[in-house]
């Protein structure tokens, strides 16, 4: 983690939080000059909650500071998915938002991780069973959740009914559970750092972690409001670049995982992929296991319409993305070769989201 017992709060990680808050309190509109500044504080405020996160990860430990990461990160990008499907014109948001999430972790934070770390060290070492551990949900989760309503009967198009969405939603959580059990309880020599690295320094204090915890809730009701002012923003912006609408889902994605990527990338560099691989796996695992129940309980209550499927170039890009990241995975060594072959699959996915 970035954040030792040595470290001291950064001014801005508290202060652009609260500065946000005033300012959507204050009612500034968000489609004026004055967006831009909106815009700034969400940014901000998605950095300084994932800071203040490292901080209560570093107290905890390992994997339980991953999983910490990933659930800020999970409800950071569940409150902007809602905060835009809240209008009941976006349906197909969440969709495009995970799976945005899997591309960019699996082949571009992976990718990019691979080639920094293959060209700095050659090769890199990780524990296999973990990473393989974490594919096997995700890859699950994501078929599931992704890829069966496009098959299904019941509702014409990509859709579920509620019966369907429910118990998708209900196995969504229970397999993430069981994973998180066998993470934290059962195997979790699975998922530590085997390769004689401890990035860790000494912990912060109890004082230091208590007030991280209590800044990182600050910094998430900033993202959550802040979200909820610029969603016409963002759309206005998909508009005029004539893109397509999944462009929504990808900006999304990139904005919650870009300070989990940054970590990883770190990590990579200074030869430590296990917690590269944590980061990047535990954060897409999270964003499918919690966000999708999330979503799909918002939409139960509100009756907006969820659509989840995939359309047939997703559904390739999906596959090949799995088939590409079980053979990076299985051997517990990484070179350069991987890394390029994820990153041509993640500029194959940017082409088809930026293209009009």
């Amino acid at each position: 983690m970035a954040a030792t017992a040595h470290d001291k709060t950064p001014w801005w990680a508290w202060l652009f939080p609260a500065l946000g808050l005033v300012l959507v309190l204050a009612g500034l509109p968000a489609l004026s000059p004055a967006g831009l500044l909106l815009g700034a504080m969400l940014t901000i405020s998605v950095f300084a909650a994932v800071l203040h996160a490292e901080v209560v990860a570093a107290r905890l430990g390992e994997p339980y500071g991953t999983l910490i990461l990933a659930l800020a990160v999970t409800v950071i990008e569940t409150a902007l998915i809602i905060s835009l499907m809240a209008d009941g014109e976006h349906p197909e948001l969440a969709r495009d938002s995970v799976f945005a999430s899997i591309m960019i972790a699996l082949n571009g934070i992976i990718g990019l991780s691979l080639v920094l770390g293959g060209a700095r060290h050659l090769e890199q070492g990780f524990a296999a069973r973990g990473a393989s551990a974490f594919l096997t949900v995700v890859i699950t989760i994501a078929v599931l959740c992704l890829v069966l309503p496009n098959y299904t009967t019941t509702m014409p198009g990509p859709y579920f009914s509620s019966r369907q969405l429910i118990f998708v939603a209900v196995m969504a959580l229970l397999t993430y559970g069981t994973f998180l059990f066998v993470m934290t309880v059962r195997h979790r020599d699975d998922f530590l750092h085997g390769h004689g690295i401890d990035p860790h320094g000494p912990k912060p204090p109890a004082a230091r972690a208590w007030l991280a915890f209590a800044l990182m809730l600050l910094a998430l009701i900033a993202v959550v409001l802040l979200a909820k002012k610029l969603a016409p923003v963002l759309e206005a912006g998909v508009t005029w670049l004539e893109a397509p609408k999944s462009l929504s889902g990808v900006v999304i994605a990139a904005l919650v995982l870009m300070p989990e990527g940054l970590s990883a990338l770190r990590a990579a560099a200074r030869n430590d992929l296990q917690m590269s691989l944590n980061l990047s796996l535990g954060s897409v695992l999270a964003c499918i296991g919690l966000t999708i129940p999330a979503v799909a309980c918002f939409s139960l209550l509100t009756g907006a319409r969820l659509q989840l499927g995939l359309d047939p170039s997703g559904m390739v890009l999906l596959v090949l993305t799995f088939m590409v990241s079980t053979l990076t995975l299985a051997t517990g060594r990484s070179t350069v070769l991987q890394g390029a072959v994820h990153l041509m699959i993640f500029g194959t996915f940017l082409l088809l989201n930026f293209s009009p």
